[in-house]
This record gives C-alpha cells, sequence and structure tokens, in this order.
C-alpha cells in the first residue's frame, strides 16, 4: 500500500521546520512508520546544492539560476528518498516541496507561473502531496523571528510578503489539498491544530 505524503510550507518564520518535526514525533509514537526530510537538502546532491542557494557570498544569484536549483534538488530527492519510502508504506513529512517554488520564484522574483509548473512536473514526476500544511504568519513578525541567517532570509521585505500572498493564493486555489493555519498562537496551540488536519488523512 501507498504511504501518504505531507508537506510543511510556509513564509520565512512560520515554525514550519519546528512544526514537522514534532509531527513526525506524535506520528511514530502512534506506531506509524515515518520519515522526515527537506527541502533544498536530504540527499548528498541536494545538500550540496543547498550550500549553494543559501550561501549569502552567492547574492549575485539569478532567479532562474535559483529557480533550476531547486528543481534540481527536489528531482534528487523526489528519485532517491521520497518515492521509494511512499512505496514502502511510508509517510513522508517534507519541509517544503513544489509549493515554495511557486511561492518564491514565482510570485516573490516574478519568474513565469506556467514555466515553473511545467518544470516542476519534471522534477516531482507528477507527485503531489496528499495533503499540505501551509503555516501563515504576517510577513514583518516572521522575518523577526527568524532572523537573517541565509541568502534567501536577505531579500527585501517587498519580496517576502509577495511569497507570503503566493501561498495564500495557492491556499484559495486548493482548498483539499492545503490546509491554512495561522502559526501566530503558543506552540502547542498550533501544533495540535496541526495533527487535528493530519488525523483526517492518516
Amino acid at each position: 500500500m501507498r504511504g501518504i505524503f505531507i508537506t510543511f510550507e510556509g513564509p520565512e518564520g512560520s515554525g514550519k521546520s519546528t512544526h514537522s518535526k514534532l509531527l513526525c514525533d506524535f506520528l511514530k509514537r502512534r506506531g506509524h512508520k515515518v520519515i522526515h526530510v527537506r527541502e533544498p537538502g536530504g540527499t548528498k546532491v541536494s545538500e550540496a546544492v543547498r550550500k549553494l542557494l543559501l550561501d549569502k557570498k552567492n547574492k549575485g544569484m539569478t532567479s532562474a539560476c535559483e529557480l533550476f536549483l531547486f528543481l534540481a534538488c527536489r528531482a534528487q530527492i523526489v528519485n532517491e528518498v521520497i518515492m521509494p519510502a511512499l512505496k514502502k508504506g511510508y509517510i513522508v513529512v517534507c519541509d517544503r516541496f513544489q509549493d515554495a517554488t511557486v511561492a518564491y520564484q514565482g510570485y516573490g522574483a516574478g519568474l513565469d507561473l506556467k514555466l515553473i509548473e511545467e518544470t516542476g512536473k519534471i522534477a516531482t514526476k507528477g507527485l503531489k502531496p496528499d495533503l499540505t500544511i501551509l503555516l501563515d504568519v504576517e510577513t514583518r513578525k516572521g522575518l523577526l523571528r527568524a532572523g537573517i541567517k541565509d541568502r534567501v532570509e536577505l531579500k527585501p521585505y517587498g519580496y517576502h510578503r509577495r511569497v507570503r500572498q503566493g501561498y495564500l493564493k495557492l491556499a484559495k486555489r486548493e482548498p483539499k489539498r492545503i490546509a491554512l493555519i495561522c502559526a501566530d498562537g503558543k506552540l502547542k496551540e498550533v501544533q495540535d491544530k496541526i495533527r487535528k488536519v493530519v488525523s483526517d488523512v492518516v
């Protein structure tokens, strides 16, 4: 039986990395076979590309270059980790996936959304999440939470605001797949909301 593919999305400082790990721990305690992966990263090739993408020294990287590097990472992790795990019946929890590329490189950087959709199909082999948890936080608050740790977080406020708006548009377009959760509350409150949504698919 095929496993379940759950992705976490959200702008900077939304807490998706923390909450995706907490969900994995919860599901494991419930006896499920779970694997947690992150994008970009998760394989030897993808982790090497991740360093290029997030290094503050690479400020001159173009949006198109960024797009294809993210897609390269995704193609590798889908083929090497995600699809094999799903075939074995695992619940795969992924910190960012194709929606992030639409939000960041599409809405944030202004690249053609159709191009992102078509190239994304190649990278993902048509794989779509069964459920996407979109953690939403007001842009300024999120950036203050995150701090400036990498090249993406160095981008201007307007870019990050467009990313958030892009995510909200995606949630409106696909309400059955994307569960929009306000990430402003206390950690336990937000995690409880996530677990409630996940219980409908697991």
